[in-house]
């Protein structure tokens, strides 16, 4: 029989009738996030991906619009308007982070696993860990706060996991002590400090708390602290749950203003960004009013564009692109609120639904790739598409055999439903 060469168009197709299983049956009440999540992951996967099949093109794009910044922000978005509701409606600290937990750590430690499996074979690379002790490096992604802990990520990805972190940190933080309602508020004060950093010309250097008393030993302190910010956090008494968020919210603001790789300002406007999505989720749930919301909305890019553009342009920064991302990225958010009474195509609810699995599976896909095929010296369209096909095959796979079964190990733990 004559074989059939690989029809990357036919294979999609085979794909997304796989998504559509995927996701729930129906209109659902959220499903404008889960498209929203489903779109920033295959633009995170285009970014990444392209270095290794599209570099020209990539060249020529990312100064008029950086493609990694416009994921993320909203990505964000998405999580400041999901995460606090999740705490808020269980009422209930421990319930959050043992939520938080069964969603999180086991996918990531698996795919840490595989790519540590992939070098041992010798068709992948790591990291270099700048004569970090394995213990160290284990400690500080197990906090998943490692980016804002001096530790270079063992996928380049999981730098997002540790300003996730951070607000899961400050949100319980504002739980404990009852200011959780203020989100418009904070996200503005946030924005503004943010601006007011730039226009004072404040630059530190990349983890700057790290080289002030060393790697090591805020390792051991953040680790040390976190775990007694959430055992508090999650106790019985108000007096302990009070002292145990404030610890978790203090440790996050002083990692993500001292300790970040990114920009001050720009942490500053990640941790807005996040408070922005909550302000809407306020607002649609009548907790607040929509004129507040959009105020925010309107404070939060007036400071986050001031910022970038009075940061001006660098060796890995241009504002243009990063503007224009950002601005993007926050219409795209606003439209698909617009749209959120619509009908969602399945395949897009999907692709949000598995969205976590293609966030971390492709950089282990692409150190693969790189290290054995190598990338290629110049573009191939094709090629671009048939990654695609594998991966999205590999991250139904992953769903089903890690994530789904860590949610639900999580249900039973939890005697309740899960977000």
């Amino acid at each position: 029989m004559e074989s059939r060469p690989l029809n990357p168009a036919s294979s999609l197709s085979a794909t997304s009738r796989l998504l559509t299983t995927t996701s729930t049956a129906g209109p659902s009440r959220l499903g404008w996030l889960d498209a929203l999540r489903g779109i920033a992951a295959l633009v995170v996967v285009f970014d990444h991906s392209s270095y290794t099949f599209m570099a020209d093109f990539r060249r020529e794009l990312m100064p008029q619009f950086n493609t990694s910044r416009y994921a993320i922000m909203v990505f964000f978005l998405v999580s400041g308007y999901v995460i606090p509701a999740s705490l808020e409606r269980r009422g209930c600290v421990r319930t959050f982070w043992i939520g938080r937990i069964f969603r999180v750590y086991p996918l990531a430690a698996a795919v840490v696993t595989m790519l540590l499996a992939a070098n041992l074979l010798g068709i992948a690379e790591i990291r270099d860990f700048d004569r970090q002790s394995a213990a160290t490096v284990i400690v500080a992604h197990a906090t998943m706060l490692q980016e804002l802990l001096g530790t270079p990520n063992l996928l380049l990805v999981l730098w997002t996991l540790s300003y996730e972190m951070s607000f899961y940190l400050l949100v319980v933080a504002l739980f404990t002590v009852r200011l959780h309602q203020r989100s418009a508020a904070i996200a503005t004060v946030l924005a503004a400090l943010a601006a007011v950093s730039v226009t004072a010309g404040v630059v530190l250097p990349a983890s700057a708390l790290s080289g002030l008393v060393g790697t090591g030993p805020l390792i051991a302190f953040a680790s040390v602290a976190m775990a007694v910010a959430i055992s508090c956090a999650s106790a019985g008494s108000p007096v302990l749950r009070g002292f145990g968020g404030v610890l978790g919210g203090v440790l996050a603001l002083v990692l993500v203003l001292f300790n970040g790789t990114v920009p001050q300002w720009e942490g500053l406007v990640i941790l807005a960004v996040m408070f922005l999505g909550t302000a809407v989720y306020r607002a649609e749930n009548g907790q607040s009013t929509w004129s507040r919301a959009a105020a925010t909305a309107v404070a939060v890019v007036a400071c986050a564009v001031g910022s970038a553009f009075c940061y001006g342009d660098g060796d890995h920064f241009v504002r243009r692109g990063w503007i224009v991302a950002f601005l993007i990225a926050v219409l795209t958010f606003g439209t698909a609120l617009l749209l959120r009474r619509r009908r969602i195509p399945r395949v897009l609810a999907g692709l949000g639904t598995i969205s976590y699995s293609v966030y971390l599976v492709h950089p282990v896909l692409l150190a693969v790739i790189d290290g054995t095929v190598g990338r290629r010296r110049q573009d191939s369209l094709l090629l671009e598409v048939a990654f695609f096909t594998v991966l999205l095959p590999l991250c139904l796979l992953t769903y089903r055999c890690i994530e789904a079964p860590g949610r639900r190990w999580g249900r039973k733990s939890l005697r309740g439903p899960l977000s």
